[in-house]
């Protein structure tokens, strides 16, 4: 999805294209569904089975009610995404963020944002981490329910912003599909896929939210740990 993964710069445009901000979400959030051209100008690696990686991402909410989340990661897929994933669990910087976008139609959830600890909900889904964005590694690999992708920012022209650099523009974002969505399917970096806790990502999409898919209350990530494969 786009960025909400929206970075502040595209902030305005993204609140004119919620839709497309969800995935790259400008870097709103989840892919855009209009970016469908993207897979044919891309360097789509096909026919790759994923590989997990020896270890898992262990997501836990503050909320008892909304359980926990694990994530197998793919780095043969997206060597460079789950990488800078890998390395911000590490440093805890996501501890502490929420899951800024909810969008059961468009089929997404999406958390990431550094910015969402504040207490302004109109920048969340603008902030990325200090570090530089990660290239595009697109995948043949299908958005079915639970696969985990790269939140980027979604074309603007009139920003400077063409389709093919906002493919290389994904950073610290990210978002669960939750259901197939094949708008997505070459167009934004399959990174990984929930194993366990797909309930609870069904729990926290049935929050209410605004007009702007941000809940009205805020869901939090307690922690984001890595822990050994089973």
């Amino acid at each position: 999805m786009e960025r909400r993964h929206f970075r502040a710069r595209a902030a305005a445009l993204c609140a004119g294209v919620a839709l497309l901000a969800l995935m790259a979400g400008c870097r709103g959030g989840a892919p855009a569904s209009n970016n469908s051209n993207a897979a044919s100008n891309a360097n789509v690696k096909r026919g790759v089975k994923p590989v997990p990686d020896a270890e898992v991402a262990v997501i836990e909410m503050e909320n008892p009610a909304y359980g926990r989340m694990v994530i197998e990661l793919y780095p043969n897929l997206a060597p460079q995404m789950v990488e800078r994933f890998k390395q911000l669990v590490r440093e805890g910087f996501y501890n502490g963020t929420t899951f800024h976008r909810i969008d059961p139609e468009l089929g997404i959830i999406q958390g990431g944002d550094h910015l969402s600890k504040d207490d302004n909900p109109n920048n969340d889904g603008t902030g990325d981490s200090p570090y530089p964005d990660v290239p595009g590694e697109f995948s043949d690999v299908p958005y079915e329910r639970g696969i985990v992708g790269a939140a980027r920012q979604g074309a603007a022209p009139q920003m400077g912003i063409s389709e093919e650099k906002a493919r290389d523009t994904a950073n610290s974002q990210f978002y669960v599909t939750l259901k197939r969505v094949p708008p997505f399917d070459g167009n934004y970096t399959v990174f990984g896929r929930v194993i366990e806790g797909m309930s609870n990502a069904d729990i926290i999409a049935l929050a209410p939210v605004s007009a702007a898919s941000r809940p009205y209350d805020k869901i939090v990530i307690k922690s984001i740990t890595l822990q050994p494969r089973k």
